[in-house]
């Protein structure tokens, strides 16, 4: 996932660190635009209309990313991989104008029936802004199976806690700060909550003097270009907080923070202003924090 990983957890029994990686391996086995023979990869590679038998996780991830994208009216979008490459941002690498899609939303262009699934169009699944979330419960999964209690799992910034340290504090998170903006420290209580945060700072490449963002705006077909410099949601799931913060961050601060709190979400939003940075909270998050 080009990323690291870590978890802490209390009183672990032996394999733990073996029993993340064979899970961590599995999905990115499915779900990896980077491993030519992923299940991912030869879906994409199928002739347009084929039907193909999905695995379990990679189902139940395609089922949430085209159930996000429905509700946040396509700001996120799983099946935006040509627009993803066209910008740089995919293994193919930067492939020029003739790659972006024909097809106005990329997700509907997906169809699914029972455990198959099947593209109506020229478009490809990118799972990038909900597969490192849904790697981080799959993990939480396995400990709790092999009988953990207490454990603070963590892929690339994206967190989920679980049970109270024996100090008997939660595992407390400081959410990071966008760089050259002050913003009040957000300190957040993981105990049996994840926490995802999506941001223009982490990826992004230059181009004729422009900073492009590894966010694409299915939209426009091109970066992002609202000024957001990050978006910080909690759920119970991290598959979940992980698409949401994106589709806010696409979304906007506006029609963002009105689709974070129609959808009840604990979600904060930073925006680049050029007064500095300006924080929005929606009323869930704000409750959280009192």
């Amino acid at each position: 996932m080009g990323t690291s990983w870590s978890a802490r957890i209390v009183d672990a029994p032996p394999g733990c660190a073996a029993l993340i990686g064979d899970v961590l391996a599995s999905v990115i086995a499915q779900m990896s635009n980077w491993e030519p023979q992923s299940d991912i990869s030869r879906f994409n590679a199928l002739p347009v209309g084929t039907w193909v038998t999905l695995p379990p996780d990679m189902m139940k991830v395609l089922k949430a990313g085209i159930d996000v994208a429905r509700r946040s009216g396509g700001a996120f979008d799983p099946a935006i991989g040509r627009l993803v490459e066209r910008w740089g941002f995919g293994a193919a690498g930067i492939t020029g104008p003739t790659a972006v899609p024909s097809h106005p939303a990329p997700w509907t262009a997906i169809e699914i029936d029972g455990d198959k699934a099947r593209r109506l169009a020229d478009v490809t699944l990118d799972f990038s802004g909900i597969a490192k979330g849904f790697a981080v419960d799959a993990v939480a999964q396995a400990l709790r199976d092999l009988g953990t209690a207490t454990f603070l799992v963590e892929i690339g910034g994206e967190l989920r806690g679980k049970g109270v340290r024996p100090d008997l504090q939660p595992w407390w998170v400081d959410v990071e700060a966008p760089p050259g903006l002050a913003v009040p420290t957000l300190r957040i209580a993981l105990c049996n909550l994840a926490v995802a945060t999506s941001g223009d700072y982490r990826r992004f490449r230059e181009e004729g003097g422009r900073t492009l963002s590894h966010s694409i705006d299915p939209a426009t077909g091109s970066p992002m270009n609202n000024d957001v410099a990050s978006v910080t949601v909690l759920h119970e799931e991290a598959m979940l907080a992980d698409a949401w913060a994106t589709a806010i961050t696409i979304a906007g601060p506006s029609r963002g923070m009105a689709l974070a709190a129609r959808e009840n979400l604990c979600a904060r939003l930073v925006l680049r202003t050029p007064q500095g940075a300006q924080e929005f909270m929606t009323p869930a998050m704000a409750a959280m924090l009192d």
